[in-house]
């Protein structure tokens, strides 16, 4: 497997969780978002969206995150990373759009540059909508991880699923945008649980090949 991703991605980031959780190796592609290689001749021949993350298994060509998630939980099932009934995995789903459905569009760097070259908001601006977009949907995952019977150390139960993939890389990122995070101590909780996991601290941006 190949798996084509840039180090600074949080949607990169959840593959290169799901891959180390399940024990499979891959070859590290980088692809940098910011000199626009994704732009390239070679890889728009890949990617129609021209988007990170990118999995390619044998002749298959896998984009968006959650569905090479499931493509993987699908395929090699073991360890899982959904739970075994459906109100379960429904409820690992749910969590896990909740941050890439409902936060993770507002604040990815294409939407942030059209804010400022296209639209002429300021970076001072730039900073605060990202930061409301964070810091509110955090709030709403929070809630739901408090109230709801299913979550444990991590987000469901006591083994990582695909929202504890896709919550630390949200983290991540949040970090670096210095957003506000003591209101969702839950949330936080959970991410320095998961980081205490090889799977997740072992492919951090940091730990990168790419990594700057």
């Amino acid at each position: 497997m190949e798996l084509f991703n840039y180090f600074r991605s949080s949607a990169s980031y959840r593959v290169r969780i799901a891959l180390a959780l399940k024990g499979l190796d891959y070859d590290y592609r980088a692809i940098h978002l910011l000199k626009q290689e994704q732009h390239s001749e070679a890889y728009a021949d890949l990617s129609a969206a021209r988007l990170v993350p990118l999995l390619r298994d044998g002749d298959a060509v896998l984009s968006q995150s959650l569905a090479i998630m499931e493509y993987l939980e699908e395929t090699h099932p073991e360890p899982p990373l959904l739970p075994a009934d459906a109100l379960g995995r429904a409820r690992v789903r749910s969590l896990a759009l909740d941050i890439a459905c409902e936060i993770h569009p507002l604040n990815n760097p294409r939407v942030l540059r059209y804010l400022v070259r296209e639209l002429g908001v300021s970076d001072d601006n730039k900073d605060r909508w990202y930061r409301h977009w964070v810091e509110t949907g955090l709030e709403v995952v929070e809630r739901r991880l408090v109230n709801e019977a299913g979550t444990g150390s991590f987000c469901h139960g006591e083994q990582a699923t695909l929202a504890d993939c896709t919550l630390v890389p949200q983290i991540f990122n949040a970090r670096r945008f210095d957003c506000k995070l003591d209101h969702v101590p839950t949330v936080m909780r959970i991410f320095e649980h998961c980081m205490a996991q090889p799977a997740f601290a072992n492919t951090q941006p940091a730990a990168c090949p790419d990594a700057e």
